[in-house]
């Protein structure tokens, strides 16, 4: 008896430890789940990262975005226009933000967004935010 209540304690630690020592996986798996309610159509890299494709050329998508960070309070710090591509880097107190605008059609563009806290972390909240604003701004809610 005594045997079995060991081998049910070992498997019980198991089972514990698996979530624990793969939590990198499961929060990849659990986090778009916690936020697509409030972002319908956002999406998340495997990085992390947040993106969502737009129905706008590069240009008016780049002018939507600059107007959100200004609404936003976050200051941009590098600006890079290239024919297809638009780089922004931004920042806050607490968080470095990467924005990659990409032309995919003349009137379709990928924006991808990179929000840091530190070296590991990533605030997918606010990257998301920050996709929603640029929308609203499109949209002329801004």
């Amino acid at each position: 008896m005594a045997n079995l209540v060991t081998q049910f304690l070992k498997l019980s630690v198991l089972l514990c430890l698996i979530p624990a020592l793969a939590s990198c996986a499961m929060v990849g798996l659990a986090g778009p789940a916690a936020v697509s309610g409030g972002a319908a159509g956002v999406d998340y890299t495997f990085t992390n990262n947040v993106y969502k494709t737009i129905s706008h050329p590069v240009a008016a998508v780049d002018a939507a975005l600059i107007k959100a960070l200004k609404k936003m309070s976050i200051k941009e710090t590098k600006h890079n226009a290239k024919e297809d591509k638009v780089s922004v880097k931004a920042a806050t107190d607490k968080l470095t933000i990467y924005i990659d605008l990409v032309k995919v059609t003349p009137t379709v563009t990928n924006i991808e967004v990179n929000a840091k806290k530190g070296v590991f972390l990533k605030d997918k909240a606010m990257a998301t935010e920050i996709i929603m604003q640029t929308e609203k701004s499109l949209d002329g809610d801004l």
